[in-house]
């Protein structure tokens, strides 16, 4: 009868417990590994910052660029108001150039009786070979900026030769493309921060 007894099952194995703590790290990498309910997460959070980036500056550039075709038609109109003979104070020449352009650059008071952003430039010539080509600027080791120290306002009378130069500093939001775009680093300061738009006619005044 001795097989009629029952028979205790055989106690299972334990693992040692140094060993489980040795494996237990390999078992949770695995499982990361394996996983990939957070997949679309980890691709989101290392697209975004790129993608982003990407996506401002493009709207940054085509902004930029709207502001570049507004400053060269206020050039333009206003150079048509100058050369048709219509007599302008420099005082109403800023207004009236301000007004061209403010729909984007609206100019504050402060603009109006003290630059800061939009600079002018109106003087006659003798000849076409003497107007200058280059954008002045004032540059040293650190530095380069816009020179305004030769801007005037002294259009000439009927028949004379004109140029019209109009500066915009425009500012860079985009912080990751400032240093790639900007043109201008200002004495004194840390990096570069502005873009700078440059407008230029020239003219024969008419007869009038």
């Amino acid at each position: 009868m001795a097989d009629d007894l029952p028979r205790s099952s055989p106690s299972p194995v334990l693992p040692d417990r140094g060993e489980t703590r040795t494996r237990r790290p390999q078992l949770l990498l695995r499982r990361f590994l394996r996983a990939r309910q957070g997949g679309t997460a980890i691709e989101f959070a290392l697209l975004v910052l790129p993608f982003l980036t990407v996506i401002f500056a493009s709207i940054e550039t085509f902004v930029a660029f709207t502001g570049e075709q507004l400053l060269a038609n206020a050039t333009e109109t206003m150079a048509r108001r100058i050369r048709t003979g219509e007599v302008m104070t420099k005082a109403q020449f800023r207004q009236q150039f301000c007004n061209e352009i403010s729909v984007m650059m609206p100019c504050s008071a402060a603009e109006l009786s003290t630059p800061s952003k939009l600079y002018l430039d109106v003087r006659s010539f003798t000849s076409f070979a003497d107007i200058p080509v280059a954008v002045p600027r004032k540059t040293s080791a650190s530095s380069s900026d816009l020179d305004t120290s030769g801007f005037a306002y002294a259009p000439g009378g009927a028949g004379t030769i004109n140029v019209v130069r109009a500066y915009y500093r425009w500012t860079v939001i985009t912080d990751l493309v400032r240093p790639y775009v900007t043109n201008l680093r200002p004495a004194g300061s840390s990096m570069p921060s502005d873009f700078l738009m440059v407008s230029t006619t020239t003219f024969r005044n008419e007869q009038f």
